[in-house]
């Protein structure tokens, strides 16, 4: 049966302008964005001028071709009137002579004015409209070969049918950006798509979820326990699982009732288990879904689980390291060293450096203070030395790698990376060449080069990231990572560290002692005590560089205001402070710490650029965080960054409003619509410190934070800090927050697919204590109270607590 003629399907509603597209003024490729202006030929608005300004999210327009435009007229305060359309369709032809020239024309090869004149014969004056709903029509016009019928039906999908779907979309209630996914994802198949399956969005369509598809479903009818709303939610819920709460895999026994919960929550009939239970069996042949005994998989997590060991045993087998020097040769080495940097390696160091050497991968371990750059730069230094190559890469012509890859989740810890060991380090992600959606640069058949590889912050590289670094290691390179297992997990799913630890396959290093030059340290010692789930009897005392201000949580506010104040007066800027909340909302929330902060910081007297985006303003020197990735400019989420430049729409050729930031000298450029990617960073969660520090941190803990109140959270935070930290809030709170280990364990199956691959355990464990250092680690542990022998956390307060 034929379907409705789109027009009529597709009617619209409400204002509209038409016109011929004259010329585009601005068009962002990535988000669609576009300015242009039109010659006005007809209205049902207010509008009297011949030409208008039209914005609004398009392809990219036709020069010369007619539109109508859906929206509203805006008078903005800069521009003057513009139509801000929310839709548009391209003017389709009404009369039998206007179809007739459109389907002869230029456009349509091989069609002439005959056979145009015969398809309106034979199809009547909405020819396109039916073409474009049932291409089979097609086969009824007399002497139009099939390759010819083809073509026309191919170029009216090019120039009409986005258009089409387009308008369809935006009547189920999707924004252009969305609906320009959904059109490149299933092309001319997109209203057929949505109309009888939209669903399937949940599948293919990245940011549209369940409840977005099940409302379309009923408004199409689709019942309650229709086989394919229950597949959504099995989907939906696998998905949300991983991405929300980082696991690598659900039990069904979970899955199960969570599905059905979702299925029923508006009421609709029941939905028996067995239903659920049949679709999860059809993902599961359908690939869809990754079944494992009890245990569902989104199949991108569990290929990157299985790849990840598959990579890590090839790692494990080279057998080339453990005698390449003998025992006289690496001590001869080491004393040369010990002389060079003036120290002397107590005989677990050696052990540590050695171990890293002699081994094919090697993970290093420990808090705080316990001297994992020192072991790290005696690994680079000796590696140096024995293999006869130079630290600078200055010395290796063009087409020769530099031995050496340094590499950390974030720009930030790259940072710290290069500042520790002299030798340039890059994210995990510029290190494999990530270009977004296509991909990474590099993998199994064009591999990094090089001969070692040190990863700092492993704790923070998810399952999915790991995968794509190790299948980018080529034979005949050493693999060591360095983590800190009692911090928090990644964002994303998995917990690699931890799950590598555990399984007892790799070569390990855990450092547990302090340095002797770190014991002046409260900060470091209250870490230490944490992890071991208490607090030193002297956590409410003043310290040197620790403190801790009493106040409940409606002071928080007042309380971090002051301290920032007076850390203002003392000489701090608004990067040597950080503020770590739980959560974004309420009056000690993120989003208010951060007016707070930013009016302190970087008030405007009027002379400062700022534009406003919602209810936040941004200004010129704000300290701004990166929230998604954007590899093209490398930079990434959690990149911390400062605003450089402000440009207004009346200053620059693409006539919109621009923010320009600099992350340590890679500058992005952020349009009006661009600036959902970035927030302010006066204040952020602790999540988005991970892999920085700051000279002082400021971290409010209160009872009502109960979510906030975990071990290695709270761990993460006060670690953060280098030279002081104030605590503000809840004694009891942090309490309970230390005694309170992670009641969120991740579910992965990494640990027991190693201990299966890898039969044969690793030599004991060796532990480092840490008694002396080199020289480059002296140097970095200087006391930072040097010359501020009068100064403690308690300066910055001025606290009054009657």
């Amino acid at each position: 049966m034929e379907k409705q003629d789109s027009l009529d399907l597709f009617s619209e509603q409400g204002k509209y302008i038409k016109g011929k597209h004259l010329v585009t003024i601005f068009h962002n490729e990535q988000n669609l964005y576009t300015v242009l202006r039109i010659r006005v030929e007809e209205t049902n608005d207010q509008y009297e001028d011949k030409e208008a300004v039209v914005t609004g999210y398009f392809p990219k327009m036709h020069e010369q071709e007619t539109y109508i435009f859906y929206g509203e007229l805006k008078d903005h305060p800069k521009f003057g009137v513009q139509f801000q359309a929310n839709h548009f369709r391209k003017d389709i032809p009404q009369t039998k002579q206007g179809v007739v020239n459109y389907l002869s024309s230029e456009l349509f090869k091989g069609i002439g004015k005959k056979t145009a004149e015969s398809i309106v014969e034979t199809l009547g004056e909405n020819a396109i409209s039916r073409i474009l709903n049932q291409p089979s029509l097609l086969d009824q016009i007399p002497k139009l070969a099939p390759e010819k019928a083809k073509t026309l039906y191919d170029t009216l999908m090019e120039h009409q049918g986005l258009e089409q779907a387009m308008i369809a979309l935006n009547q189920y209630g999707f924004g252009p950006q969305l609906s320009m996914k959904i059109y490149q994802a299933y092309k001319d198949q997109t209203v057929e798509v949505v109309q009888n399956n939209p669903y399937k969005l949940v599948e293919d369509i990245e940011g549209i979820g369940f409840g977005r598809a099940d409302e379309l479903g009923y408004q199409l009818g689709i019942s309650g326990s229709h086989p394919d709303r229950i597949r959504a939610a099995c989907l939906y819920i696998l998905e949300t699982e991983s991405m929300q709460a980082g696991h690598v895999y659900t039990e069904a026994r979970v899955l199960l009732p969570s599905v059905k919960r979702l299925l029923e929550e508006n009421k609709r009939d029941g939905i028996e288990f067995e239903s659920i239970s049949n679709e999860i069996v059809k993902l599961g042949e359908e690939g869809k879904i990754m079944i494992e005994e009890q245990r569902l998989y989104v199949p991108s997590l569990y290929f990157s689980e299985k790849g990840l060991v598959t990579n890590i045993k090839r790692v494990l087998r080279q057998t080339q390291y453990e005698d390449q020097f003998p025992e006289s040769e690496f001590l001869l080495a080491l004393g040369k060293l010990e002389e060079r940097l003036k120290v002397q390696y107590a005989p677990t160091q050696k052990d540590a450096i050695q171990t890293a050497l002699m081994s094919p991968m090697l993970i290093l371990t420990g808090g705080p203070g316990t001297g994992k750059t020192t072991v790290i730069k005696g690994i680079v230094e000796l590696y140096a030395d024995l293999h006869g190559c130079s630290l600078d890469p200055k010395d290796y012509k063009k087409e020769e790698p530099f031995p050496f890859i340094l590499a950390a989740p974030t720009g930030r810890a790259a940072k710290r990376m290069t500042e520790s060991t002299g030798l340039p380090a890059l994210t995990i992600h510029r290190l494999l060449g990530w270009n977004g959606t296509e991909g990474f640069d590099r993998h199994e058949e064009n591999p990094l080069e090089g001969k070692i590889i040190i990863v700092d912050e492993t704790s923070m590289v998810d399952i999915w990231l790991a995968n794509q670094l190790f299948k980018a290691i080529p034979e005949n390179m050493q693999v060591i990572l360095v983590g800190d297992e009692d911090q928090l997990p990644s964002v994303g799913p998995g917990q690699v560290l931890k799950d590598l630890l555990s399984s007892e396959r790799i070569p390990t290093v855990k450092l547990t002692d302090i340095y002797r030059q770190a014991e002046g340290s409260s900060i470091i010692e209250l870490a230490h005590e944490m992890k071991k789930g208490r607090l030193p009897a002297n956590i409410s005392a003043q310290q040197a560089d620790r403190s801790f201000i009493q106040c409940n949580p409606g002071q928080i506010a007042a309380a971090i205001e002051k301290v920032v104040l007076n850390a203002k007066k003392k000489g701090y800027t608004a990067k040597d402070i950080q503020v770590l909340a739980p959560m974004y909302k309420g009056p000690a929330g993120i989003d208010r710490l951060n007016e707070i902060i930013q009016e302190i910081f970087n008030p405007n007297d009027g002379s400062r650029k700022e534009l406003a985006f919602g209810d936040v303003k941004y200004r010129i020197g704000d300290k701004v965080l990166q929230l998604v990735n954007q590899p093209e400019n490398h930079v990434f989420n959690g990149d911390m960054g400062e605003i450089v430049s402000i440009f207004y729409a009346k200053e620059n050729t693409e006539k919109q409003d621009m923010v320009v930031v600099s992350f340590d000298g890679a500058e992005a450029t952020y349009t009006r619509q661009d600036l959902t990617q970035i927030t302010h960073a006066y204040c952020c969660s602790v999540h988005k410190s991970q892999g920085s520090e700051f000279p002082i941190v400021i971290l409010p803990v209160v009872k009502s934070y109960f979510r906030m109140l975990r071990r290695n959270l709270l761990y993460t935070a006060i670690t953060r800090s280098k030279q002081f930290l104030i605590l503000c809030g809840e004694e009891e709170a942090l309490r309970i927050g230390v005694e309170r280990a992670d009641e969120q364990s991740r579910l992965t199956s990494l640990t027991d697919k190693l201990k299966e691959a890898i039969s044969e355990q690793i030599p004991a464990e060796k532990e480092f204590d840490g008694e002396s250092l080199t020289y480059e680690e002296e140097i970095m542990n200087v006391d930072p109270l040097i010359g501020m022998e009068n100064i403690t956390p308690y300066d910055f307060m001025e606290i009054d607590n009657t």
